[in-house]
């Protein structure tokens, strides 16, 4: 089977293609992006603003026709939590629909770090135990933990890198203060995650997906992704203390000319780094191994759990215009 997927970011569309079938390792075959950057075009009124609206109409309708090119069986379309979060996000999707012909699904923020769990899971295997993953998007951190497929804790937080740089940030690069501000802030908005967690237990393998944690990893040694997924890739507390030093001294547009970093992200970095910091502190963490599968992987997974055609995801969705 081929299948299509579409992940509607806060900052890109992704649209992936993979060849798969229960039980077998899905293989990509052709990955796509789209700069759009909705987060950062959401109106003082809480809408998806209306050249925010028709780039993503125009993004989805060519991952359509891409993906029926490339000939996909299906094309799984969803969205996060720039979509999620815009007040007229019913309006939206209804605007997709009528005009791409694509039903655009938007997850919550529970199920992201449902989905980004299965894949994490399935990627590192039972042999992982009770497993602990961290994921930084551009709007918001998912975290899981479980020792089963399906978490046993699963919450999502408004601190992705794009929001905490957009609302955080007034300068570039930071200022000191900002800074200084912007960590006690999250020190403050963590206060009592790891609480929460353990009393799940205490973790096995720790675990973190995204580019954001990806490009954290790369920046302080972890081996470029030409070496392949398989490399054991780590970002520890030491080395992102160090870079944290380094890169927040510098704009984005000097981050974007570093390996590892694109520069569509470049200028949420910092954030995101300052998010890496402050979960990893909050949660007593020194080391997080990189996990090369995440959503998108999570939901071509969970389709292909259910190759039958039955619809068991489970999974709920946002009322539209709802937070």
């Amino acid at each position: 089977m081929r299948l299509g997927v579409l992940d509607v970011g806060s900052n890109t569309t992704h649209l992936l293609v993979v060849d798969a079938h229960r039980g077998a390792h899905p293989t990509p075959m052709h990955s796509e992006k789209t700069v759009l950057r909705l987060s950062e075009r959401i109106t003082t009124s809480g809408e998806l603003s209306k050249d925010g609206a028709d780039d993503l109409v125009r993004a989805v309708d060519d991952a359509k026709k891409a993906a029926r090119k490339l000939g996909c069986e299906e094309m799984l379309a969803f969205a996060t939590s720039a979509v999620r979060e815009a007040t007229n996000s019913g309006d939206v999707l209804r605007r997709v629909g009528e005009e791409t012909g694509v039903e655009l699904r938007v997850l919550s923020g529970a199920d992201e770090a449902k989905l980004t769990f299965l894949a994490a899971r399935r990627w590192f295997g039972w042999s992982a135990g009770m497993l602990l993953v961290l994921d930084i998007g551009g709007g918001s951190l998912e975290i899981a933990m479980g020792i089963d497929e399906a978490p046993d804790f699963a919450a999502s937080l408004p601190l992705g890198a794009g929001t905490v740089t957009r609302t955080r940030f007034s300068n570039d690069p930071p200022s000191r203060s900002e800074m200084i501000d912007t960590s006690a802030w999250l020190e403050k908005e963590l206060a009592g995650l790891r609480k929460q967690v353990s009393k799940h237990g205490e973790p096995d393998h720790v675990v973190a997906t995204s580019k954001t944690f990806r490009s954290l990893a790369r920046l302080t040694g972890a081996a470029p992704s030409s070496a392949g997924p398989r490399v054991r890739r780590v970002l520890t507390d030491v080395g992102l203390r160090q870079l944290i030093a380094f890169i927040s001294r510098m704009t984005a547009a000097d981050i974007a000319e570093l390996e590892g970093v694109s520069s569509s992200r470049s200028h949420q970095l910092v954030g995101g780094a300052l998010v890496a910091q402050a979960t990893m502190a909050e949660l007593g963490l020194s080391e997080l191994e990189m996990c090369p599968w995440a959503l998108r992987e999570g939901v071509i997974l969970r389709r292909l759990d259910h190759a039958d055609g039955e619809d068991q995801t489970e999974l709920t969705t946002q009322p539209a215009g709802s937070k």
